[in-house]
């Protein structure tokens, strides 16, 4: 799921002619007027293929969805993070469309002079500055959101699923501490060789899939800051069989470490430094 926010005056408004423009389906996400909760409306391009009820709200943690008259889905909710949203957006929608919070570390554009901790890709004085088929092309080069979730359900989309009697997976996440005595890490912050990074990617996967008994493989790094407890890297491997899956997903991580050129700055409590300066 392809993600871009919005911050500064009129830019609410953005979001339901900027989703019109894209081909998929698309949330939108936005701060309500009491700044109390978070509101979706997401666009589905075909709303029957969606269940004509409202979403079990427990299930939702405490959200709750209605299937408008226009054929969208509206969603209040309280007591979830704005990450958690994301995450349980990600597997059914390509994309999501903010606005109207200032403190997401997501591609943002913004109107006037707001600080935001996110990648600006643009900034303008006004709102009508902006020409909204430019900024569907945005769209489509930002860094996607992915889930866990989301490549588990694409493996299992796979031609060869009715073969494969194992999923396995591997998530790596910032760990805070080395040992008890350590400074705290705060946060990781990881860039990629543009291009390279991708291919190298792409062909490890394609190389294991190769392998006897495995029939897909997904895997995933995020990039940009990563804060303490947050999830970094996926791997999902799908087989006939545990043996191959196990041995896919553990050759997967090793080789991802290896080969694909990806540079991490560490942010401790005391000092923040480029990994790969410090142990040359």
């Amino acid at each position: 799921m392809r993600t871009l926010s919005f911050v500064g005056p009129g830019a609410a408004d953005l979001l339901a002619p900027l989703s019109a423009r894209l081909d998929g389906r698309v949330a939108t996400i936005r701060r309500d007027d009491d700044g109390s909760a978070a509101r979706t409306t997401p666009r589905i391009a075909d709303p029957a293929e969606e269940p004509d009820a409202v979403a079990d709200p427990e299930r939702n943690a405490g959200a709750a969805y209605r299937l408008g008259d226009d054929g969208g889905w509206t969603g209040a909710g309280a007591g979830e993070t704005f990450p958690d949203l994301l995450d349980r957006l990600a597997p059914t929608f390509d994309y999501a469309l903010v606005a109207g919070f200032s403190k997401l570390r997501l591609p943002t554009v913004v109107v006037g002079e707001d600080a935001v901790p996110g990648d600006v890709v643009e900034r303008v004085d006004d709102a009508s500055d902006l020409d909204l088929d430019d900024l569907a092309d945005v769209v489509e080069t930002t860094e996607p959101h992915v889930t866990l979730e989301a490549l588990v359900a694409e493996a299992k989309a796979s031609e060869d699923a009715d073969r494969a009697g194992a999923i396995a997976t591997f998530t790596g996440r910032v760990r805070a501490k080395n040992s008890p005595d350590d400074d705290r890490t705060e946060a990781l912050e990881f860039e990629k060789y543009e291009g390279v990074a991708a291919d190298r990617m792409a062909r490890i996967e394609r190389e294991l899939t190769e392998r006897e008994g495995v029939f897909d493989v997904r895997m995933h790094h995020r990039v940009g800051v990563v804060a303490d407890g947050e999830d970094i890297v996926f791997v999902v491997v799908l087989a006939g069989h545990r043996t191959e899956a196990f041995r896919a997903v553990e050759d997967g991580i090793n080789r991802l470490k290896d080969e694909v050129p990806i540079f991490k700055k560490e942010t401790t409590e005391s000092e923040e430094f480029w990994v790969h300066d410090r142990s040359e």
